[in-house]
């Protein structure tokens, strides 16, 4: 039997919660790389944003394919781990140390290179497709490399970027509805990535120690399902103090 379906098998619970968490990661990732496509198209007419938008959908597919065929080879590094863990604690800080991060997110074509020496020879449609591509490939490596980072198994891999493709059309957007009724659910989404990043980040104590005790049990099914109960209860808990007593505050109540 494939080694990798049997470690799933042999553990079921480990692996759902590595789904669990790469649902997490993907769909945050998915919603900031919306915000900045959105941003993208803004300047071009109605009618065209809609359909360089869906250049864009199809590309990230397409880059995303590319991607996996590398990870096989990608996840042979161990050091991807911590790498991976130290980007998600830089998302998490860049969250709370900034204290206007929308205009952080905000996309000036005009200082694009790329964009510049396009924009004359196909026009500003295409420019602005050609553009988004470009941002499609940093896209994929991005959350192919999240990923990669979190499981070194192949098919769990391969779940993740299917729900990274996912998130992108259907997660992200209920992501975006579900954090504007309830905005204290972004912060609730950054603390996990920084929970789970300072975990990948532990991976170093694991490498180097791997016959303490401690790394023992972060390789364990039940350090996997903990993790999973942590990240599920920093939403649940907000949410449910939310309704029950209207802490947190949500939108629409007074």
């Amino acid at each position: 039997m494939n080694v990798h379906l049997q470690q799933i098998l042999d553990n079921p619970l480990a692996a759902l919660a590595i789904v669990g968490n790469l649902i997490i990661i993907e769909s945050l990732l998915s919603v900031d790389n919306a915000a900045v496509l959105a941003t993208m198209v803004s300047d071009l007419p109605k009618e065209q944003r809609h359909k360089a938008l869906r250049y864009g959908i199809i590309g990230a597919y397409v880059f995303r394919g590319l991607c996996l065929l590398f990870a096989s080879y990608l996840i042979q590094f161990w050091y991807l781990k911590p790498l991976g863990g130290l980007y998600l604690l830089y998302l998490a800080y860049s969250q709370f140390a900034s204290k206007n991060r929308s205009e952080e997110e905000d996309v000036d074509k005009e200082q694009s290179w790329f964009y510049r020496h396009t924009l004359g020879l196909i026009g500003p449609f295409w420019a602005t497709v050609a553009l988004i591509e470009l941002m499609d490939l940093a896209f994929s490596i991005d959350n192919v490399f999240a990923v990669v980072a979190f499981t070194d198994n192949l098919i769990l891999v391969c779940i993740g970027v299917f729900i990274g493709i996912l998130a992108m059309r259907l997660v992200a957007q209920a992501f975006v509805l579900l954090m504007g009724k309830y905005p204290f659910l972004e912060t609730a989404a950054f603390v996990v990535i920084g929970i789970l990043g300072l975990k990948l980040l532990l991976s170093l104590f694991e490498h180097y120690l791997p016959q303490h005790p401690f790394s023992h049990f972060l390789a364990s099914e039940t350090a996997d399902v903990g993790l999973t109960i942590l990240t599920v209860a920093v939403f649940a808990v907000p949410l449910l103090t939310s309704w029950l007593f209207g802490v947190p505050y949500r939108q629409g109540r007074g």
